[in-house]
């Protein structure tokens, strides 16, 4: 797609949400709702020092923050928050995350998008990239590999897909929902004891036929 029209270019945060939840995805980027709780408070917090736009040279690297990004080929816009050049110009995105240093797959789906957005706009091979864990002040490395790059691929697909069709996905109820901050505008409990009642009634209509 090209970038004059921006109308169907998806947010990178898009990728991470959906891998996460794509209720979560479809309740932010299609409904256009958002609440904050702690965990995203936290988030704004470590996010403040790489948000504003700049750059700093250290021997043999130039670390540019707050560095917008896109890729035409797969319709994807939005920013890194920090991206390490190294002396011949390769790029390596380094994304914060507040939280402890554990592997998550949604924030490694990300970053691989923000790696291939890179690779785009600079014509270099982006290996790997990093994720900086604010809570144990920890950095962990991501190799950005095939399986990571067919993952950005198909999540990009999906969340098209989704944001095509105006369907918003079904709540799940389980473990994500407790961190959510949209907890209360999704209300997943409520939303799955509901959709329980419907499939109960409608097996008792159907053993009574």
């Amino acid at each position: 797609m090209a970038l004059d029209n921006l109308d169907d270019a998806i947010m990178l945060s898009a990728l991470q949400h959906y891998s996460y939840c794509p209720r979560q995805c479809a309740l932010i980027h299609m409904e256009q709702e958002f609440s904050d709780n702690v965990h995203t408070m936290r988030g704004h917090a470590v996010h403040e020092r790489v948000d504003a736009p700049g750059y700093d040279l250290r021997p043999g690297m130039r670390i540019e923050r707050a560095l917008p990004i896109w890729s035409e080929r797969l319709g994807l816009v939005g920013r890194c928050d920090i991206v390490e050049f190294d002396s011949t110009g390769v790029p390596c995105p380094v994304e914060y995350k507040h939280g402890p240093r554990r592997v998550r797959a949604h924030d490694d789906v990300q970053l691989a998008a923000q790696a291939l957005c890179l690779e785009e706009m600079t014509g270099k091979a982006v290996p790997r990239g990093a994720i900086y864990h604010h809570s144990a002040r920890r950095r962990r490395d991501v190799l950005i590999t095939d399986t990571l790059r067919e993952m950005v691929t198909e999540t990009v697909a999906a969340v098209r897909g989704m944001l095509k069709s105006r369907v918003l996905p079904p709540a799940v109820n389980d473990s994500r929902c407790k961190e959510c901050s949209l907890n209360q505008i999704c209300q997943p409990k409520a939303m799955t004891a509901d959709s329980r009642f419907r499939a109960l009634r409608a097996s008792l209509f159907t053993e009574e036929d």
